[in-house]
């Protein structure tokens, strides 16, 4: 872009100012409930988390409990192509899964360190940042808020942000399987472009 001021990302939309998607708010797994196909983290109090898994349904063996666990990448290969694929077993104990807050606290670039400690005893909730905040968007999981209130999720942004052939602020995304498949197979993904101000980051 060449001279001229950025355009305004909220002009032309009536005042309607969107609400921010729900929070990530860690669960126990071990508190019940179908974990196939559900978003998980695993970790140890005290150690730390691991994400972008999915889980299968639990599996008892002895007196234990465990959850088959697998990257985004293998869930998403093995359903589209309906293929077996590894799943390391871990303890339930260790499993907390991606639930839905009830209120979002949108957060932006937080530069007060004492604000963003957290506790180590179980993964930090997560709160939603507006995409215009984001220091980078490619490869992000993104929320698509609409205009009737939902939101779409499962999706990645594949570009940063950049002026639309409307003038308008947006950014491309696409499915998360699409996002997939694209690493498994090469594929380019089909892609949509949605306004900044409608897009968050998970």
């Amino acid at each position: 872009m060449t001279g001229g001021a950025l355009p305004d990302p909220f002009a032309g939309h009536s005042g309607w100012t969107p609400e921010p998607p729900a929070p990530i708010a860690p669960t126990p797994a071990i508190m019940g409930g179908q974990l196939r196909g559900r978003r998980v983290l695993v970790g140890l109090p005290g150690h730390g988390w691991r994400g972008d898994l999915r889980a299968d349904e639990k599996v008892v063996q002895g007196s234990r409990t465990y959850v088959p666990v697998m990257s985004e990448a293998e869930w998403y290969r093995a359903e589209a192509e309906q293929t077996e694929v590894f799943a390391p077993l871990v303890p339930v104990e260790r499993v907390w899964v991606e639930e839905l807050g009830m209120t979002a606290m949108p957060s932006g670039k937080q530069t007060d360190v004492v604000s963003r400690l957290v506790s180590l005893d179980e993964p930090p909730r997560r709160n939603p940042v507006a995409a215009l905040d984001a220091d980078a968007l490619t490869g992000r999981r993104v929320v698509q808020l609409l205009e009737d209130g939902g939101e779409r999720r499962n999706l990645r942004a594949v570009t940063e942000l950049h002026t639309s052939d409307a003038g308008d602020i947006c950014t491309r995304v696409a499915t998360e399987l699409d996002w997939y498949r694209w690493m498994w197979s090469g594929k380019t993904p089909r892609t949509l472009e949605v306004p900044v101000h409608l897009l968050w980051l998970e």
